[in-house]
């Protein structure tokens, strides 16, 4: 994923290969049968997930309910090369990655986990997402602790027994710190959408977390930029 300032003939073409590559369809997946205690949960808190690029893992998440913000970054390498232009170069270690604020007593680890593997992206691809190739576009969870480690490795686990994907899930699960993102890249999807790239790739994501998850689905997204900021196709 490349931004840039596309002509009329550019935007036709990045659409027909975008739609070559188009990533899979969402895919039905059961609930984790080992989650977190949402009754034991006082404070907010956090789930980094990266699954391709991150503008269209950010658009879902902003329309989870319960999650408080959802930002994009990188997260996978150090600090001083957390930046676009070089996670680009797929030589970094950073993934683009999307750092998720969320009330446990509204949404669960667990539920943010079922939406990552049923529409975020697809998870049996190894460095790779749609048109987009190498490991900035891994699938990884970036676990904070014990708990979320555990969480993911049983669902990944029981995802796989299941034979829910017709191949083997290869995300990993890593620990590494989290750089958010320039902010032109932040509600990227909300700006943006009538951009090539985000109408094939990233909306019907969107579009299938709506069907998929109607029970909390919420219609306004919550934004990393104040409203006032946010201007629709710019």
């Amino acid at each position: 994923m490349r931004l840039q300032i596309v002509t009329s003939f550019a935007a036709a073409m990045l659409a027909v290969v975008a739609a070559a590559h188009a990533g899979a369809q969402a895919v039905v997946v059961p609930e984790p049968m080992f989650d977190e205690m949402r009754a034991e949960a006082t404070t907010p808190a956090i789930a980094v997930f990266a699954g391709g690029c991150f503008w269209g893992v950010q658009g879902v998440y902003q329309h989870v309910d319960g999650v408080l913000k959802a930002v994009s970054g990188y997260a996978g390498g150090a600090a001083e090369s957390a930046h676009y232009e070089l996670v680009s170069e797929g030589a970094t270690g950073h993934a683009e990655s999307v750092q998720i604020t969320y009330d446990p007593t509204r949404v669960s680890y667990g539920k943010l986990l079922q939406i990552f593997f049923s529409v975020v992206h697809d998870p049996t691809q190894l460095n790779r997402q749609g048109p987009d190739h190498g490991t900035q576009y891994r699938t990884t969870i970036f676990v904070a602790n014990a708990q979320q480690r555990e969480i993911a490795e049983r669902y990944i686990a029981q995802l796989d027994a299941a034979k829910i994907f017709p191949k083997k899930i290869v995300t990993t699960l890593e620990q590494a710190p989290f750089y958010p993102a320039e902010a032109y890249h932040q509600d990227f999807l909300v700006r943006n959408p009538t951009y090539p790239y985000i109408v094939i790739n990233d909306a019907p994501k969107v579009r299938d977390l709506a069907a998929l998850f109607p029970g909390i689905y919420r219609v306004e997204p919550v934004l990393v930029m104040p409203r006032s900021a946010v201007r629709r196709g710019g």
